[in-house]
């Protein structure tokens, strides 16, 4: 038996235990039942679990929440759209989100695939000082996405 409560901790018959908490009018809360002999400690067990609860919740708020921006291309992005989308890429990445980019193909424009995969890798490599690629462009149906990830501060 051990605790804030007890007074001189020991080994304890299961029957002097549930004395000694009932007389504190707290709860005996076994705490390693796999030793010989099972560890118990007297607390307040209600007061023990909002304690568990809040840790919880401080680790989750804690926790860092990944970000996915989006930049979407045509398969015939001009010169000054692409600035303006490497631009806003770059601010993203600063920030510490993930970027996806993808070339969205309409109908038959499909045929100019390679011409998407060149916008993706020369986006990547304007982008190398910033962010790194975490996949190579890839063709999924009517989009071919690749996608960014933030370069690590030093």
């Amino acid at each position: 038996m051990v605790g804030d409560n007890v007074i001189n901790p020991g080994i304890f018959t299961l029957f002097e235990a549930l004395k000694m908490a009932e007389a504190l009018e707290l709860d005996l809360v076994e705490i390693s039942p796999s030793t010989d002999p099972p560890v118990c400690k007297i607390i307040d067990y209600q007061k023990y679990l909002y304690q568990q609860k809040k840790k919880a919740r401080e680790m989750k708020a804690n926790a860092s929440k990944i970000v996915i921006k989006e930049i979407r291309f045509g398969p015939n992005t001009d010169e000054h759209d692409f600035q303006f989308k490497l631009k806003h890429a770059q601010s993203f990445l600063q920030e510490g989100a993930k970027v996806k980019a993808f070339v969205f193909f309409k109908g038959r424009s499909i045929l100019f695939s390679e011409q998407g995969e060149k916008l993706l890798l020369r986006f990547a490599l304007e982008l190398e000082e910033w962010g790194k690629a975490d996949q190579m462009p890839k063709l999924e149906g009517k989009r071919m996405i690749m996608m960014l990830s933030p370069a690590k501060k030093k």
